[in-house]
Parts: structure tokens; C-alpha cells; sequence
């Protein structure tokens, strides 16, 4: 695995510790049981799988390795490198501007960005039309483009079923920078359309089963398909790619969803014929955080914290998961937790914070702990150490590390 260079002040002594232990006692990542750290009245049961990806530290390394060796250069983002508030504050501190929000709304005019500019591409791509106008002003992006490798795996399993006569059905968030870049590519190769949930999905079996007029559909779909979409042709035959960080069981579900009706349609023997297998294209490190948080949800406990960006998806989706099981806590910060024993979360149902008071049990208190793939392991430790103060108890790191190691030796 390669190894990346990422700020030190990112990483966490007492996190760190516990991955080198878990490593050490399982190099292959075959166990996925939760990481046990017992620190007096607190017990936090840790994924197995959390925090910063392949993708998200290869971007952070390109982003830094730009501020160090051109430090006379203008350095822009195309828009937020990663969801995460931290990290992307940090870049505008060292100097980077951000040209686009995450919606892609237009911050900095395209007229500012000059020629000999450094313009950092994200890790969740770019569209077509963006690179377009980069390569017209002669702007170099493909050393500065940190693009995931599995989001362009799913661009290129699109281009793969597009050119066999699939239409391309993309599930992900229609505003998201990835499915904007995934979108960009799909429509150049042929008919695409985007769906963001299951009432989509449903709706999509009925055209295909002809039980919606031309109106309603393209009504619908209008800004979420491909130009000269045809609703009676483009649906025969079809294959779904996901933005890389949604829920697996969604798309499982999808699949199955658009198979049944294939199924009725033509009968399960020829199904296969009108629906591609695409089930590879969620990134590894969706899945594996995905199934770490549901086997913390084995445990009997109180509560569980959610850390990441309130706009990053696969931490919500995780978010999701354990709200299932227990109460859940989405913060992005050690700061929304108060000395007072208040904590200042994120509602995904609302999309509005709101504050829970004495949400922390005075006794003994067993808590899940998992963060999103873009969120710095320090931020993880800050909150252990918030809930230890509450709770009075000194840090001890190497004790905790201790205890977290005789639990694979004796």
C-alpha cells in the first residue's frame, strides 16, 4: 500500500496507535469487529474501516506538494477537495481559492484564471465542460488532477456498457461534483439519466412499463438526462453506476428494482439481455466503512457519533445506518460538544443542526465512534478527549493503547 504524505498535524496519536495495533494483529484486514478503547466509565467501540481513503490522501498529498513547490504561483481548487471543513479551511489558509462552491456555483470568474495558473482538480473529478475550458486557456491540470481512481473506474465502466448499448442510469445526489462528472461523461457517450432515489427508480420501472406520458417524465427528468433523451428507446436496455459513495444496499436494492421489471417485461430468462452487471462500481472504501459500521451495530450501546461534513455523502450515509440502531450524533467537530454535557449535531432528515442537552449518561457510558473517508483522525481524537472531560478523566495515552493491545494478547 503506498504510503502518503499528509500534514502530521492531521493524525492522532491515540488513533494511529490503534490502527498500528490492529495491523499488527490482522495485516490482511480480515477482521472487521469494532477497535475496543476502555477508558474508565467511557467504552468507544471504533470501526474497524474509517477516515481518510486512498483517494482522499492521494488529493490532500497533490494539494500540499502545490503549495510547497510553487510558492509564487496563484493556486485555485476547481471546488471543495474533499467534504470536510478542516481540511478544505486549512487549503485556504495556505493560500488555495476555491472557483467553484460544491454545487458549482461560480465563485471566481473564469476570466481570472490565467495561462500559468495551478488549478487543482478534486478528488471527485471534474465534468467535461470544465476541462474544456482549462484546456482552452492552456492551463496544465493532468499533474494537478487528484482525481479518485474508482471514480474514474466507474467512468470508464460507463464508457464499457454505453458503447455495448446500455443507457447509462446514475445513482448519486444530481448536484454533486461526481455525478456531474460522471453525468458530463456518460451523456457524450450516449443516452444517461441520473436518479437520486427509490420514488426515481420507481418511477423510471413505470415509463418502462409504459404507465407515464412523454409530459410527466420529462418533466420529472428535464434537467437530469441526457439531450435528446427518448423515453421510449432509452430504456430497453440499461446500466446502473453509482456515485461512489452511496449506500450499497440502495444499490443493491436499484438493481433488483429495475430487474424485476425487466424480468416481467421479458421474462427472467432474457432479463439479463436489458439490465448490465454494474455492482462493482461503489469504491472499496464505501463498502468497507459501510460494513465496519454495521457490525458496530452489533454491540449493545447507548449512542453513536457520526463525524464528518454535514455535505459529505458517504459520512451521512453512515449517519443513516447507525440512526437505525441507536441514537446518533452527526458532528463535524470536538467543538459541537460543550463542557456542559450539550452537543451541537446534524439532523439528516432536516438538514438543520440542532442541540441535545445532557446527552452523555453521568455513569458508564459504551459509545460507537466512526468518521467519513474525509475526515482527519485528529478530529476523532479531540472528541474522545472532549468525552473524557465531561466525564473527568485524565488522558493516559499510553494506558489506553495498553489496554486496547492486551485485548488481542491475552
Amino acid at each position: 500500500m503506498k504510503q502518503f504524505n499528509v500534514p502530521i498535524y492531521y493524525n492522532s496519536k491515540i488513533i494511529d496507535g490503534v490502527r498500528k495495533i490492529r495491523e499488527k494483529y490482522d495485516p490482511r484486514k480480515k477482521d472487521i469487529t469494532p477497535s475496543i478503547i476502555k477508558i474508565d466509565t467511557l467504552t468507544l467501540y471504533i470501526g474497524r474501516h474509517f477516515g481518510f481513503c486512498y483517494g482522499v490522501k492521494n488529493a490532500i498529498e497533490i494539494c500540499y506538494e502545490a503549495i510547497r513547490n510553487y510558492p509564487n504561483k496563484k493556486i485555485y481548487l476547481l471546488s471543495q477537495m474533499i467534504h470536510n471543513q478542516m481540511v478544505n479551511q486549512d487549503l485556504k489558509e495556505n493560500g488555495i481559492s476555491f472557483i467553484m462552491n460544491t454545487n458549482g456555483t461560480q465563485l471566481i470568474p473564469w476570466t481570472k484564471i490565467k495561462k500559468d495558473d495551478i488549478v487543482i482538480i478534486p478528488a471527485f473529478g471534474t465534468s467535461l465542460e470544465v476541462l474544456d475550458i482549462l484546456n482552452k486557456k492552456g492551463v496544465r491540470t493532468k499533474q494537478f488532477d487528484t482525481t479518485c481512481p474508482f471514480v474514474s473506474k466507474v467512468w470508464n465502466r460507463a464508457e464499457k456498457i454505453s458503447s455495448d448499448g446500455h443507457t447509462i442510469v446514475i445513482y448519486g445526489a444530481a448536484n454533486h461534483e461526481e455525478t456531474r462528472s460522471t453525468f458530463s461523461r456518460a451523456k457524450k457517450n450516449g443516452p444517461a439519466i441520473i436518479v437520486e432515489n427509490m420514488k426515481d427508480v420507481h418511477f423510471l420501472c413505470q415509463v418502462i412499463n409504459k404507465k407515464h406520458s412523454v409530459t410527466e417524465f420529462y418533466k420529472k427528468f428535464h434537467n437530469k438526462m441526457s439531450p435528446d433523451f427518448n423515453m421510449e428507446k432509452d430504456l430497453v436496455k440499461i446500466g446502473v453506476v453509482n456515485q461512489t459513495t452511496m449506500l450499497a444496499s440502495d444499490t443493491k436494492k436499484i438493481i433488483e428494482t429495475f430487474t424485476l421489471t425487466f424480468n416481467t417485461i421479458y421474462g427472467k430468462e432474457n432479463s439479463m439481455n436489458h439490465i448490465a452487471n454494474t455492482r462493482d462500481t461503489l469504491c472499496y472504501a464505501t463498502n468497507e466503512n459501510q460494513d465496519s459500521t454495521l457490525n458496530l451495530l452489533k454491540k449493545n450501546v447507548d449512542m453513536a457519533i457520526v463525524v464528518g461534513g454535514y455535505n459529505s455523502s458517504n459520512t451521512t450515509h453512515l449517519a443513516e445506518l447507525t440512526s437505525k440502531k441507536t441514537n446518533t450524533f452527526f458532528i463535524n467537530s470536538s467543538k459541537n460538544i460543550s463542557l456542559d454535557n450539550k452537543i451541537l449535531h446534524f439532523d439528516i432528515k432536516t438538514k438543520k443542526q440542532i442541540e441535545t442537552i445532557n446527552f452523555l449518561p453521568k455513569k458508564k457510558c459504551k459509545i460507537i465512534l466512526t468518521s467519513g473517508a474525509s475526515c482527519p483522525d485528529i478530529i476523532l481524537e479531540k472528541i474522545i478527549l472532549r468525552l473524557m472531560e465531561i466525564h473527568k478523566i485524565k488522558p493516559n495515552y499510553n494506558d489506553i493503547l495498553d489496554k486496547v493491545e492486551k485485548q488481542y494478547t491475552n
